[in-house]
């Protein structure tokens, strides 16, 4: 496998949106729904993305001084390639997302369901860091229901791969509504960023909450009744 390749690193003064990379900082900037992803993502067989990921983690803990003769630190870059690709990225493959079988609701339950305290962990995109946080998810039947364990699925197919917590609540949220065959979905996130609390302004007390509100969960009395189920 051949390890060498072009890589586009655009230059610290490049501009976006008239602000240089320095001006910009921390903060996120806006993109599109879906997690930016090449053509050629898939080319590669995680085979050779982990022996690729191995290489270059070597080279930048050489780098950085470290000496990869250590016994501890021998094995450093081929963990951190397995973990990349078989666990805290493993969302961006399309070939783990869950599969998901609807049911019909026999029980004719026409109330909110609602799935609180997902625990989940993601990764910032801008510093690849972890987000720890709890996902609150809530729908209701249009005739088909699923397994309560497929919620908590969804959230962490989606919570693994580097992202933005706003894209993040958006993914569960536009997945559900299309797996459950209905506009009337809710979620919540409320996570704590290691990029504010461990480095940058270090603020260990703050958390970013993200709602996405549809059909019927839009309105007034179904967020009040939504956040009563939250708070008890």
């Amino acid at each position: 496998m051949k390890l060498e390749t072009e890589i586009l690193i655009p230059p610290n003064n490049s501009m976006i949106n008239n602000f240089s990379m320095d001006e910009i900082g921390d903060d996120h900037i806006g993109n599109s729904i879906e997690t930016p992803m090449k053509e050629n993502a898939f080319d590669l067989s995680d085979v050779d993305k982990k022996e690729r990921i191995a290489h270059l983690f070597a080279e930048i803990m050489d780098v950085m001084g470290l000496d990869l003769s250590d016994d501890s630190l021998s094995g450093t870059p081929m963990r951190v390639a397995k973990m990349y690709i078989d666990e805290v990225f493993s969302g961006l493959n399309p070939k783990n997302k869950p599969k998901i079988a609807l049911f019909d609701n026999k029980y004719k339950y026409q109330q909110m369901l609602v799935e609180k305290n997902i625990t989940f962990y993601s990764n910032c995109e801008h510093h690849f860091v972890p987000i720890i946080g709890k996902a609150h998810v809530a729908y209701i039947s249009s005739g088909k229901v699923i397994g309560l364990s497929k919620l908590n699925r969804v959230v962490q197919y989606f919570a693994k791969r580097p992202q933005v917590q706003e894209r993040l609540t958006n993914q569960i949220a536009t997945e559900l509504k299309q797996v459950l065959e209905t506009e009337d979905v809710a979620v919540i996130i409320d996570a704590k960023h290691l990029c504010v609390s461990s480095r940058g302004i270090k603020d260990d007390t703050s958390a970013t909450v993200t709602c996405y509100y549809g059909g019927v969960f839009n309105t007034p009395n179904k967020i009040a009744e939504l956040q009563n189920y939250l708070n008890n």
